[in-house]
């Protein structure tokens, strides 16, 4: 005898929005979790956010079309639970909250608003510490978004230290970064070379999982400083037109993958961590993670 279930995942990033549904099949033995769908809509907040303060009419608007395509989408694949989060740029937003009451009254869904840490640590929920194949006790995790860029130490199996930057992607592109910033975080990446030996690094986010992809290279198979470094080379000395071109990269990817890799480089380098593993998960696999336990410990 086989039930089904259905969850699902939305995350509302700086470049992106995210969904996932999966479906929790139960038998009498065991539970498991199956994705059928997955879209990723580039509404591209922190285009707005990083140089304005605030989301545009127009933005908002795509972002609303977005949510309520999504709610559709739930109600016809019947989803029982769901969660759904926003990050940097609409922690950010002046009207972030005005935006997130028009989500929810045109679409029903509400979303929740979470800090640079909780994403870390609801990241990590999918599947993190066994990146690789094998379950490592001290590893650096990074996560590069649009808007920011997590990093969470763990050392003997925890949490030993937790950092959220106002460093990413579109906020590198629109030249928003800050200059102590760039500095804060450059300082607390030589602590953590000093402090700790021979980190694994973990690295997550859309750009890193392409990464791995053009050095094809195998979900779980370690990326090295030197390979990324010829990518990051490569791609720079291309326009926007030509990395479409010779690497088939999406419009939406082909900008932001430039700023993506120096800050994984910057990391690698300065941690003394010459090694990446990239499990491919990111927030959605997170929440969805999260989703199945509990709804495990519910019906046990």
């Amino acid at each position: 005898m086989r039930d089904m279930n259905t969850i699902a995942a939305l995350d509302i990033g700086s470049n992106a929005v995210r969904f996932l549904i999966c479906n929790i099949e139960e038998s009498c033995d065991a539970k498991k979790c199956r994705k059928v769908a997955f879209l990723r809509v580039p509404v591209r907040l922190g285009e707005d956010v990083f140089t304005e303060g605030r989301i545009s009419s127009r933005r908002r608007a795509l972002l609303c079309e977005a949510m309520q395509g999504f709610a559709h989408l739930m109600k016809t694949f019947d989803v029982k639970d769901y969660r759904a989060c926003a990050t940097s740029a609409m922690r950010e937003a002046k009207n972030g909250g005005e935006v997130l009451e028009e989500i929810r009254e045109k679409s029903g869904i509400s979303v929740e608003v979470i800090s640079g840490l909780e994403e870390a640590e609801i990241i990590y929920a999918a599947g993190v510490p066994t990146a690789g194949g094998e379950n490592w006790k001290d590893s650096l995790h990074i996560d590069v978004g649009g808007g920011s860029t997590e990093i969470v130490v763990y050392a003997g199996g925890r949490v030993a230290e937790s950092h959220s930057f106002r460093l990413g992607t579109v906020r590198m592109l629109k030249n928003a970064v800050k200059e102590e910033e760039k500095e804060l975080f450059k300082s607390e990446l030589r602590k953590i070379g000093d402090k700790y030996q021979n980190l694994r690094m973990i690295g997550s986010g859309g750009n890193i999982n392409k990464a791995q992809k053009l050095l094809n290279k195998r979900v779980g198979e370690p990326l090295n400083f030197v390979e990324l470094r010829m990518l990051y080379d490569t791609l720079k000395k291309m326009t926007f037109e030509e990395r479409i071109k010779n690497f088939k990269l999406n419009p939406y990817r082909a900008d932001v993958i430039i700023p993506a890799l120096k800050i994984f480089l910057t990391v690698s380098k300065l941690c003394r961590a010459p090694t990446i593993i990239v499990p491919q998960v990111g927030l959605v696999d997170g929440i969805i993670s999260i989703l199945h336990a509990k709804q495990s410990v519910k019906n046990r």
